[in-house]
């Protein structure tokens, strides 16, 4: 299916030449730069300034990255620090005073229960490297290979990860149903969809003839990011916690995104109170700079040396920055912050709804929040237990809404199966007039967006 380009904004002759030079030379897949067309120059917190001199507010934080925003002085403070100091920036898996400084750092914000009996391994800097890791860990500790992943996943793209997310690739991947309230698979929502999702998870798994064998392990989001802002209910975490545990089976929580007190509390399986058995860390972990991690159970601890190396996994510059963003945002309880602000932010953008027919559902937790744009004239409708009916996404709404939050000056991301959903994704520095500004720009733009007679030819690729 061709791609449309959105209309570009208006820059300087100059700052064209930059655009038009990026898209001559870099490849069909570039995804942000088709929809956010600006050359970010300066930045600090909140705010980027383009090289035409336009400031933005930045709600899309290098998809949930900048926990502290862009350029902290914490942050910058630890850099020049190993810079200054002489200390080596490539040290493979070495032991060194800075990475010590961040493992124990990390490890005095996880929960108590599993901090106590954890192992680290640092992988490449990317988080599906380190959702990889986590299978091949899992793997080797149980013997078998096959995985058990959710609809509306997104989990990295590498071959593994990919197929985990539901991509096709030759890993063998059972898809079990999301409990989604909005677009309940089965029509329910709510705690009786989250049941049937349970139910019919422990069904497949002991039905001899449902042609799932024994899988190594489970992986799941506690908050879908990529896959439209869906909060897994907590009791649906503990009944997956229960599920797994009693047939053997690792669980992996994926907290790429939603950790560091992105969704209200440090690590987002606080809110169920679950203790998985892998948890897969990266983004904001590193301060900015590119780090990923994964932190499991001691028992699972059975590869051998080697099992899973990569020559950047020693990036001294991202463990500096990663430890002062952690303990900063332990110390200032930025994970309070968060959760109390985001539900403000939820609270306003509901009520817009009230206005606007084609909000279909606002969610989230913490400062992780999605609206999803709906077409209210549109049919068939998706029927649902607690909204009666669910109209058909709307991604060409959603694509005209960010163009026009983009021309306020501020930058959004979207999500979601159908690219419908506006996601929110601050940093935790956020202030209250921040969280004013952004709230009044969006529904700004969603006004100007509906009124708009050709919206549905903004739209654009999803990411």
């Amino acid at each position: 299916m061709a791609v449309t380009e959105p209309a570009p904004v208006e820059l300087p002759a100059a700052h064209e030449g930059i655009l038009r030079r990026q898209a001559l030379r870099e490849s069909a897949a570039r995804t942000y730069a088709r929809s956010l067309p600006i050359v970010p120059v300066r930045a600090r917190g909140m705010t980027i300034e383009g090289a035409d001199g336009r400031r933005y507010l930045d709600c899309l934080s290098g998809a949930g990255t900048l926990a502290l925003g862009h350029n902290h002085p914490v942050v910058l403070e630890a850099v020049r620090k190993v810079i200054d100091s002489g200390a080596p920036l490539h040290v493979l898996d070495l032991a060194t005073p800075v990475k010590d400084a961040f493992t124990t750092e990390l490890f005095s914000t996880l929960p108590r229960e599993f901090a106590d009996n954890a192992r680290i391994q640092f992988c490449g800097p990317a988080g599906t490297d380190a959702v990889e890791a986590a299978f091949k860990l899992v793997r080797a500790a149980s013997g078998r290979s096959e995985l058990l992943a959710f609809t509306g996943a997104y989990h990295g793209m590498t071959a593994g990860a990919l197929a985990a997310s539901g991509g096709a690739t030759d890993v063998r991947v059972t898809r079990l149903p999301f409990p989604h309230s909005y677009r309940c698979p089965f029509g329910e929502g709510g705690e009786r969809g989250a049941d049937i999702a349970a139910r019919w998870t422990e069904y497949l798994l002991d039905d001899p003839k449902g042609g799932v064998p024994a899988p190594a392990a489970m992986i799941l989001e506690p908050v879908q990011g990529e896959g439209g802002v869906n909060p897994a209910p907590d009791g649906w975490m503990r009944r997956m916690r229960e599920i797994t545990r009693e047939r053997s089976i690792a669980l992996i929580a994926d907290e790429v995104q939603t950790g560091v007190g992105r969704t209200g509390a440090f690590w987002a399986v606080e809110h169920s109170g679950i203790v998985p058995d892998v948890m897969v860390l990266s983004k904001a972990i590193g301060g900015s700079l590119p780090l990923a991690v994964i932190v499991y159970r001691s028992e699972l601890d059975l590869w051998q040396p080697g099992a899973h190396a990569g020559t950047f996994r020693g990036n001294q510059l991202a463990m500096a920055a990663g430890a002062a963003t952690l303990a900063y945002v332990r110390e200032n309880r930025l994970a309070e912050r968060a959760g109390t602000l985001g539900a403000r932010m939820l609270a306003r953008l509901q009520a817009l709804s009230a206005d606007h027919p084609s909000i279909g559902d606002v969610r989230g937790r913490g400062l992780m929040i999605g609206i999803e744009l709906v077409d209210p004239e549109a049919g068939p409708p998706t029927v649902t237990a607690e909204n009666g009916s669910a109209p058909p996404p709307d991604p060409a709404l959603a694509a005209a809404v960010q163009q026009e939050c983009l021309h306020r000056g501020l930058i959004v991301e979207l999500g979601g199966r159908h690219g419908a959903v506006v996601r929110l994704l601050p940093p935790l520095t956020l202030t209250d007039e921040q969280a004013t500004a952004v709230v009044d720009r969006l529904a700004d733009a969603l006004r100007a967006a509906e009124r708009s007679p050709n919206r549905r030819a903004a739209a654009g690729p999803t990411r």
